[in-house]
């Protein structure tokens, strides 16, 4: 990957006010994209965030700071995200609704552009119920897809209300969720189709278990959309784990083949290692990237790319070879 941003040394301190490009070019130029999720911390303390982050540095085109996923409380993304911007790391800022309303959403997005963050995952937000102080109040003053639009009309210069930035547009790259594992087909298109018209520049996917689910996806729903899909690919670590997902995450069914390896297998963190790498494989024959989830085990997402053989340094496919 050549940019600006990758000609300068990894260890090199830079200023808040860089901006973040590589993620941006390489989606433009229709690279395999690899992106990774990594918590904020919940405490003040940011060192293992952002040791885990280190990890991925040359591994990954961005990594994904959460927005008080599950509705837990942790470190804010955007301070999160500043401090990996700091290290040369480059961010994607998740941004969910739940918590703020289109003041503090839009002071917050400014405020992301001005420390050279340009990366934004859009988000509606998990329900408050579902997390660590259920009772907290709720905000939803906008849901996924009029903060895409709130962006775009940001990146255009104008506010909420249609009056102008006077101290400058924002240049922000914008993406959206998506889950073509959804049991409404018909919802899927639509609400696809509706981040597509709000401004979504790229999509990132909830866990991929179904892959011919994404492969019809890609061929009925995605179809030439000219924006990259990244399929979600997560790290199995037991068949205990697997169990509480298929229990607890809508819409996911991870197979029973795949439970019995784990249940079987002598080591079954390393083979949720190479179960990934062989889903990463899959997931190349399919869309344009990868969005790596391996909580609180960042540390393997390295390996598993190795098993899959997917080197950034290497020349990648174009968009033109991938299915669209």
């Amino acid at each position: 990957m050549h940019s600006v941003v990758d000609s300068a040394s990894p260890s090199m301190a830079h200023s808040l006010d860089q901006p973040s490009v590589r993620f941006r070019n390489a989606a433009r130029r229709g690279d395999f994209l690899v992106t990774a999720e990594v918590m904020p911390p919940k405490g003040g303390n940011p060192a293992h965030m952002v040791q885990m982050a280190e990890l991925l540095r040359d591994r990954v085109h961005a990594v994904n700071i959460t927005d008080g996923s599950r509705a837990v409380l942790r470190m804010s993304s955007l301070a999160a995200s500043a401090i990996l911007q700091q290290k040369g790391i480059e961010p994607i800022y998740q941004v969910a609704c739940r918590d703020r309303n289109r003041i503090g959403l839009q002071a917050d997005l400014m405020g992301a552009h001005a420390l050279g963050i340009r990366n934004v995952l859009a988000l509606t937000g998990d329900p408050v119920k579902a997390g660590d102080h259920p009772e907290a109040k709720s905000v939803y003053d906008l849901e996924s897809v009029r903060l895409l639009r709130l962006i775009n009309q940001m990146n255009h210069g104008l506010d909420s209300n249609q009056k102008k930035l006077t101290d400058g547009a924002t240049e922000l790259f914008v993406g959206a969720a998506v889950d073509p594992q959804s049991r409404s087909w018909s919802g899927l298109q639509r609400r696809f189709e509706r981040k597509l018209e709000a401004g979504a520049q790229f999509f990132q996917s909830q866990l991929i278990s179904d892959f011919e689910r994404l492969s019809k996806f890609m061929d009925q729903v995605a179809v030439g959309c000219d924006r990259p899909i990244l399929a979600g690919i997560f790290l199995l670590k037991s068949a205990k784990n697997a169990r509480f997902i298929n229990r607890c995450v809508p819409g996911v069914q991870i197979p029973d083949t795949i439970i019995d390896r784990l249940e079987k297998a002598e080591n079954p963190l390393q083979e949720g290692v190479v179960i990934a790498a062989e889903q990463v494989k899959m997931a190349r024959e399919l869309c344009q990237g990868v969005h790596m989830m391996a909580v609180r085990r960042e540390d393997l997402i390295p390996d598993i790319l190795d098993r899959a053989g997917i080197d950034l340094s290497a020349p990648s496919p174009t968009a033109s070879s991938l299915r669209r």
